[in-house]
């Protein structure tokens, strides 16, 4: 499995950001996506790789969690290689148990 998405950073919901884990959403380029599910991956931003979680959700909605990165992303060109597949998206009955999960997730990533 090898993708590269690439698009342009957009405002989202802000909701991985009231969470403690900001995500850049990307309006992608790119037409071809993997399956929904969390991904281990790289993004590129500004010239700089970061390992990153990597979302792609229902309606083919693309966002992702750069690694030590904490500036402002808008507007900006990401590339994201999805490296691997950590697992299958689904919902969360709460937010608890979805920050567990991400800790997780993240956790993997930064080791990948």
């Amino acid at each position: 499995m090898h993708y590269i998405i690439s698009g342009k950073v957009i405002k989202g919901d802000g909701y991985g950001k009231k969470l403690g884990f900001p995500t850049v959403n990307l309006d992608a380029e790119t037409k071809e996506f993997p399956p929904d599910g969390i991904y281990v991956g790289i993004a590129v931003l500004d010239d700089i790789k970061y390992r990153a979680g990597i979302v792609v959700g229902p309606n083919r909605k693309i966002e992702a969690h750069l690694i030590r990165y904490n500036g402002d992303a808008y507007r900006k060109k990401v590339i994201l290689e999805i490296k691997e597949f950590l697992r299958k998206f689904k919902k969360f009955k709460t937010e608890k148990k979805l920050i567990a999960q991400i800790k997780k997730d993240i956790k993997k990533c930064s080791q990948a």
